[in-house]
């Protein structure tokens, strides 16, 4: 399952480096993510929702990561069965994670670590 488009914002090594983020976490957890960078617009939670519906029916077992770098903004929405595998808490210890990140300037690295620990949570959940 392809990301929602992330525009331009990463350096190539930066791109793959989350891509294998995203292909370990499917691997070993069986948790779609996919990560969208760009603007948000006024209503966030709606705009991330769009995107997560917009990936059709696979939408279900997605965990979406919506990151907005210039409103400083970030929503975690899940699909149907992707929800049953993580909680609020989980999502909460990821965001929360990928925000220090953010605050430190690294967007990349941020993005990373919250795919790897929404998998640790996925797999730990579905035990």
């Amino acid at each position: 399952m392809a990301s929602v488009p992330s525009g331009e914002a990463f350096s190539d090594k930066q791109q793959a480096a989350i891509e294998r983020a995203r292909a370990e976490v499917r691997e070993r957890a069986g948790l779609h993510v996919s990560v969208y960078v760009g603007a948000l617009g006024a209503q966030p939670r709606a705009r991330a929702e769009q995107l997560l519906a917009g990936l059709g029916a696979a939408g279900a077992d997605v965990a979406l990561v919506a990151v907005d770098p210039a409103a400083r903004r970030l929503e975690l929405v899940t699909g149907a069965r992707a929800a049953r595998r993580l909680d609020e808490r989980s999502a909460t210890l990821a965001a929360l994670a990928m925000t220090s990140s953010f605050g430190s300037g690294d967007l990349a690295g941020g993005i990373v670590n919250g795919i790897r620990m929404l998998g640790e949570h996925a797999s730990a959940l579905s035990r």
